[in-house]
C-alpha cells in the first residue's frame, strides 16, 4: 500500500511538502498542488482519517447509544441523528448496551481515547464518569437532577391527553401499563395518568396500574393481569406501542374484542400501530426530530456552541385509531 513517501517520491517533492498540500493546500502554489495530487491518484494513496483525527484530536465520529437495537422507535431517532450528521460531515457509530453498565461505558471511553466526538444516549442511563464539559446529548430520556442537554417530548402532558381521551369516550375504568418504576418516562406517563383522573373526578385504583418493561412480551403480561382482576378495565393505557401490541394479542386471548369490549392506547408512535388490527391509537412522539434536533445539538456543542440552559421540548399529538370507541 502506497505511503506519504510514496506520494513524494512520485512527485519530487518533500514528504513536508505532501502534507502541506494534503492539510493545507491554500499555502501551496497551484503547481505543486497538482503535481502532488497527480502523484497521490497514480499511487493509489489513500490518507490514514484516525491517524489524522487523532493528531488533531479531532475523529468527526459520533457514538449513539441505544438500550436495544430492536426497539423500532429508536429507529426514526437514528434516522434523524444520521441525516444531520452525514450533512454535517460525522459519522454515526451505533452501540447497543443492553441496559449493561459496562457495554456503555465502554462506548463513553471512546471519547477519552479520541476515537469519537461526542456521545448521544437514547437510554435511561448515565455513564460511571461523566467528566464537565463531556460533549453528551440525551435523546427522548432526561435527568432531572442532571444538568445535560435533552432533546424530548412533555411526557406527563401527553400521557394527560391520552387519558383524557378514554375519559372523553365514557371510560370511567382505565387500565394503565406502565413502564419500569425507576425509569423517568415512565414516572411521567404515570403522573399524566393520574392528573387526568384527577381532574375528571375518577379515583386512582393501584390495582389498575401494572408495570411492564417497554417491550411486546411484558405488555402481553401485563395486560394478562389486568383481564384477569374481578373488575376488568373497560380502557387500558400502554406506555409504549410495543406493550400494546403484546396487550393486543392478551386481549384476545381473553376473548375481548378492541374496542368493542376493551379500548386500547399506545405511546410512540411506531408504523407498525397501523397494521395492527384494529389500528392502534397512540401518542406519536416526533423520533426523527428529537434525533435531528440531538444532532444538531450534539455538533453545535463540539464546534463550542452554547449548552441550552434548558431542556429543548418538541411537541406530540394524539394519533386516533379504531383500537379505542365508546364504553359499553
Amino acid at each position: 500500500m502506497a505511503d506519504i513517501r510514496t506520494v513524494a517520491a512520485a512527485a519530487g517533492v518533500s514528504i513536508a511538502t505532501v502534507s502541506r498540500v494534503l492539510k493545507t493546500p491554500d499555502v501551496v502554489t497551484k503547481a505543486t498542488r497538482d503535481k502532488v495530487m497527480a502523484a497521490v491518484e497514480a499511487t493509489g494513496y489513500r490518507p490514514n482519517a484516525l491517524a489524522s483525527g487523532l493528531r488533531r484530536a479531532k475523529s468527526d465520529n459520533i457514538v449513539v447509544v441505544v438500550p436495544f437495537i430492536q426497539n423500532p422507535f429508536f429507529s426514526g431517532v437514528i434516522q434523524g441523528i444520521e441525516g444531520v450528521a452525514f450533512a454535517e460531515g460525522y459519522q454515526v457509530l451505533l452501540g447497543e448496551s443492553q441496559n449493561d453498565q459496562a457495554r456503555l461505558d465502554s462506548y463513553a471511553a471512546m471519547l477519552r481515547s479520541k476515537t469519537a466526538d461526542g456521545l448521544i444516549l437514547l437510554g435511561a442511563a448515565l455513564p460511571s464518569q461523566v467528566p464537565d464539559k463531556t460533549p453528551l446529548v440525551m435523546a427522548c430520556e432526561y435527568f432531572p437532577d442532571h444538568r445535560i442537554p435533552a432533546i424530548r417530548i412533555d411526557n406527563e402532558a401527553a400521557a394527560k391527553l391520552a387519558t383524557e381521551h378514554l375519559i372523553g369516550l365514557g371510560h370511567k375504568r382505565i387500565g394503565k401499563i406502565a413502564g419500569p418504576h425507576d425509569n423517568q418516562l415512565s414516572q411521567d406517563r404515570i403522573a399524566g395518568y393520574r392528573a387526568a383522573l384527577t381532574a375528571a373526578g375518577l379515583a386512582y385504583d393501584e390495582k389498575l396500574v401494572v408495570e411492564g418493561d417497554f417491550d411486546v412480551e411484558s405488555g402481553h403480561a401485563a395486560m394478562s393481569r389486568l383481564l384477569d382482576l374481578p373488575e376488568p378495565p373497560t380502557a387500558v393505557f400502554s406506555a409504549s406501542d410495543e406493550m400494546a401490541i403484546g396487550a393486543l394479542k392478551a386481549a384476545r386471548e381473553h376473548g375481548k374484542r378492541v374496542p368493542d369490549d376493551l379500548s386500547l392506547i399506545g405511546f410512540d408512535g411506531i408504523r407498525y400501530g397501523d397494521f395492527c388490527d384494529p389500528p392502534l391509537t397512540t401518542v406519536v412522539q416526533p423520533n426523527v426530530e428529537i434525533g435531528a434536533a440531538a444532532a444538531r445539538l450534539m455538533i453545535g456543542i463540539l464546534k463550542g456552541g452554547d449548552i441550552p440552559a434548558e431542556d429543548i421540548v418538541l411537541p406530540a399529538s394524539l394519533l386516533v385509531r379504531q383500537s379505542t370507541g365508546p364504553a359499553k
